[in-house]
């Protein structure tokens, strides 16, 4: 699942290289999406480059080509300038439920998966609940915990796939060297959260991905990893 911003994104990109045979400029989607920066852009093209709908061309100008689009994506239409979208309204908000999950006879915990995680999604917008994954309490530990799939590569060095299941403790704070969902603007991320004096960095364990760094009120933290797990099909 994409947000609605890198999903406009990725439809203008694809619409323009459809009409001109080139991807459109960082100005040309600043205006198209009406935001304030090309750090805004930057982000969203970093977070569909992880994900696996764009890659980068090495040695051309306007550099982008479109990899794949999202299902549903024909019937979307892409962006055509400044005051042209409206904010939609997300059901089901996708929330950890307050109670404690119940403990299943073999010493387990059904856990909620609320959707998959990558570089794009906010947590508390991914999805409802969608299945409950058993999860052995040796895992676990006090605290509430909730269960997202990875999507992309950019942990693989860490020994997170794609298609495995994070195990995420909620909370708010992190140590530095952590692996955490952090919010940054309207995308969660999945990184090493490094507290570097008064910048925070979110490190990708692949290096196919820069280092990126944020001042500590942009960064909100929503849990930390404590588990996998990896299904074999």
């Amino acid at each position: 699942m994409l947000t609605r911003k890198q999903h406009e994104l990725l439809m203008f990109i694809h619409e323009r290289i459809k009409e001109t045979g080139v991807s459109p400029s960082f100005d040309e989607m600043k205006e198209a999406l009406d935001l304030a920066s090309k750090s805004g852009i930057h982000r969203l093209i970093t977070a569909l480059e992880e994900r696996g709908f764009i890659r980068r061309l090495a040695h051309r100008a306007r550099a982008l080509e479109v990899v794949k689009l999202p299902q549903q994506a024909t019937a979307a239409a892409p962006p055509k300038g400044r005051g042209t979208f409206k904010p939609q309204v997300l059901e089901g908000g996708g929330q950890p439920p307050a109670a404690p999950a119940p403990i299943a006879a073999d010493n387990s915990r059904e856990l909620p998966i609320l959707g998959r995680i990558a570089a794009g999604t906010p947590i508390d917008a991914i999805q409802h609940e969608r299945e409950r994954l058993p999860v052995p309490e040796t895992m676990l530990g006090a605290g509430e915990h909730y269960v997202l799939e990875v999507q992309g590569d950019s942990m693989i060095e860490a020994g997170i796939l794609d298609g495995d299941y994070v195990i995420i403790r909620k909370g708010d704070t992190a140590n530095s060297g952590e692996i955490v969902v952090a919010l940054v603007g309207e995308e969660a991320t999945l990184k090493r959260l490094r507290k570097k004096g008064g910048s925070i960095a979110l490190e990708a364990a692949n290096p196919k991905y820069e280092t990126r760094i944020f001042g500590p009120d942009q960064v909100e933290v929503q849990g930390k990893l404590v588990g996998l797990i990896r299904r074999y099909h």
